[in-house]
């Protein structure tokens, strides 16, 4: 069976069922797969994030500090090293893939990245670092992107596109879709009743870690130009994080802001069943697949610095994107939530959303472009 491995300097908790699935689905291809990570840092520790998997195989890394962030070295285990493909993250401070990238290597392993192809949140997109990523794209064998928006950067940099496995990124859904589904009236009602929401009242939710890059600050004076118009709204913010106490001084002296802090489960899902709209003028993420699950529109800005993940959002057909401040962002949301034939448009494009970026869709694309690699020769350098 052709061996493969899959590097991870650390392993995130909603990552294990992929890593499970794909195991599974490479089995049935005659594919062994296997999965090495190491340790977080001190800092990385402190947010209680690590997931566990029985059957991968934990290395130690080792950390240099350079400014505000540290750079790795994971070891690669030597009964790995007859791998016919190895697939790494595309990150510049992983400095053990670098020999791989640089140096000669055995003629039977390939090498793929799995990326975004660019730091989507670089305060300095032209600057050296993203530079030199894009000097490393062509040296790997195979790209597993993480979406479309990954897809176009790399033809953009002049990457094969048959070479190219574009995975849209997803994470397990199901417990928040049986959590969603959970709600009878009653319950629905005591909700409402709890963030002062009448029967009548338009409900705008914000739900996400609370740091710059969500324009926090955007958000709440949009709200107010909303709230002047329509007095009958009422804006949750769920989350907390570096820019939670923005969020909390302002909710002060505004009747219409409630924030609840951090939620997650069944509680979070009860607010995703009150809302007609989330209002994430910031960075979009993952996040998004929450809103298609719920069947509620999202509506963030153009020049936000997003995730590849901006790439499921589609304007006029599962959410709509602003180019503008929080004066006409407000005007569009307004405008949204007095259109029920828009916004029932909105939540059948969202459905649909929901349906196509599933995490066993991802595992699909996973193995198929795994299969499809080792099937093709090297790529030419």
């Amino acid at each position: 069976m052709a061996k493969v491995v899959i590097f991870q300097y650390r392993l995130l908790h909603y990552r294990t069922e992929l890593f499970d699935l794909l195991r599974e689905a490479c089995g049935h291809r005659g594919i062994t797969l296997h999965l090495i990570h190491g340790q977080p840092t001190r800092r990385e520790a402190a947010r209680h994030d690590q997931g566990n998997l029985p059957w991968a195989q934990r290395v130690r890394n080792f950390y240099l500090p350079v400014g505000r962030r540290d750079v790795v070295w994971q070891p690669f285990p030597r009964e790995h090293r007859d791998a016919r493909l190895v697939v790494v993250m595309q990150e510049n401070r992983l400095l053990s893939n670098y020999p791989l990238l640089l140096l000669p290597r055995r003629q039977q392993m390939r090498l793929a990245y799995w990326g975004h192809g660019r730091n989507f949140q670089s305060p300095r997109p032209e600057g050296f670092l993203e530079r030199w990523k894009t000097t490393l794209v062509g040296r790997v064998d195979w790209w597993f992107a993480y979406t479309q928006a990954t897809r176009r950067i790399l033809l953009t940099d002049g990457y094969p596109d048959e070479r190219i496995t574009v995975l849209d990124n997803a994470i397990d859904s199901q417990a928040f879709q049986k959590d969603l589904g959970s709600f009878g009236a009653e319950d629905l009602a005591l909700i409402r009743k709890d963030i002062g929401a009448g029967s009548g009242t338009m409900i705008g939710l914000f739900c996400g870690s609370l740091y710059p890059d969500k324009r926090l600050d955007y958000l709440i004076t949009a709200g107010d130009y909303i709230h002047e118009r329509l007095e009958d709204f009422v804006l949750v913010v769920v989350g907390d994080g570096p820019s939670g106490a923005e969020v909390r001084s302002a909710a002060v002296s505004r009747p219409w802001l409630r924030w609840v802090g951090a939620r997650k489960g069944r509680e979070k899902a009860g607010y995703f069943r009150v809302a007609s709209v989330v209002l994430n003028p910031g960075a979009v993420g993952l996040h998004v697949l929450d809103a298609f699950c719920a069947g509620i529109p999202m509506v963030t800005t153009e020049d936000a610095r997003h995730g590849p993940e901006i790439a499921y959002l589609k304007n006029g057909q599962n959410g709509l994107v602003v180019a503008g401040g929080p004066e006409r962002y407000a005007d569009v949301v307004i405008e949204l939530l007095r259109s029920p034939a828009v916004q029932e448009h909105l939540r059948e494009g969202s459905r649909q959303a929901a349906e196509a970026y599933t995490l066993p869709n991802m595992v699909q694309n996973f193995a198929d472009g795994i299969e499809r690699c080792l099937a093709m020769p090297r790529k030419e350098q």
